[in-house]
């Protein structure tokens, strides 16, 4: 990506919204879905606006104030977006482990094994989404190891937990919480992308990243279903 020039840049930023903005919409109807499962005490599609805005709000916060932090002491705040982009991702997937996990838990080892092998190849797409944000950063090893933990790990996580304790309630907030995140980090991109005009996704190339992204993760996410 470093090799590429201004245009190219924007172009797989654009690309990045479009992966995120696919995995916020699948989270947040996957968590809608498990919402109608739970009982009408809970309240499900409330408890998922919950843990959807609990998300959403909580990494603005925290967001701004690392950031404020980073600028005063002359750090490179392109590392702290990739940090977060990494944290939704990973949160969503582990609503991904959670699903995989229950599928083994209840004896469904061909569904769980195919939707390994799915989830695998459709979040190979995810890591250009973390780097994306550090074209222009000069970053050490160790940060691109301990993304590659925070986007990926939750997943295993989610796996142990869904084959030992699968709750639908927990199922529902992960999932709000992981699509709050996703949302949040697609504005904070966003944001940063529209200050300049090369930046807009009105702007063709960057039009066409954006449903590039789309229709990359749709075209892996065909291999979970299938």
């Amino acid at each position: 990506l470093r090799q590429l020039g201004g245009h190219w840049i924007n172009f797989f930023l654009s690309l990045t919204l479009g992966l995120l903005v696919f995995l916020g919409v699948d989270a947040g109807h996957e968590a809608l879905e498990a919402a109608g499962k739970l009982p009408a005490v809970f309240s499900g599609v409330a408890f998922a606006a919950i843990g959807f805005l609990l998300a959403f709000l909580t990494i603005t916060a925290v967001d701004r104030a690392v950031r404020a932090r980073v600028s005063q002491r002359g750090g490179d705040t392109a590392l702290v977006l990739a940090y977060l982009v990494a944290f939704g991702i990973g949160i969503h997937n582990l609503g991904e482990g959670l699903a995989i996990g229950g599928a083994y838990a209840v004896g469904q080892i061909a569904l769980g094994a195919m939707l390994l092998l799915g989830f695998t190849i459709h979040n190979t797409t995810e890591g250009l989404a973390i780097v994306a944000p550090l074209t222009r950063s000069k970053v050490k090893l160790f940060h691109l190891a301990v993304l590659g933990l925070l986007g990926g790990g939750p997943a295993i996580l989610g796996c142990w937990v869904g084959g030992f304790a699968y709750s639908d309630l927990w199922a529902v907030f992960f999932l709000a919480v992981g699509a709050g995140a996703i949302f949040q980090v697609v504005w904070k991109i966003g944001q940063q992308m529209m200050q300049t005009v090369e930046g807009s996704l009105f702007h063709f190339g960057n039009a066409t990243g954006f449903l590039a992204g789309m229709l990359l993760m749709y075209g892996t996410a065909l291999l979970i279903s299938t």
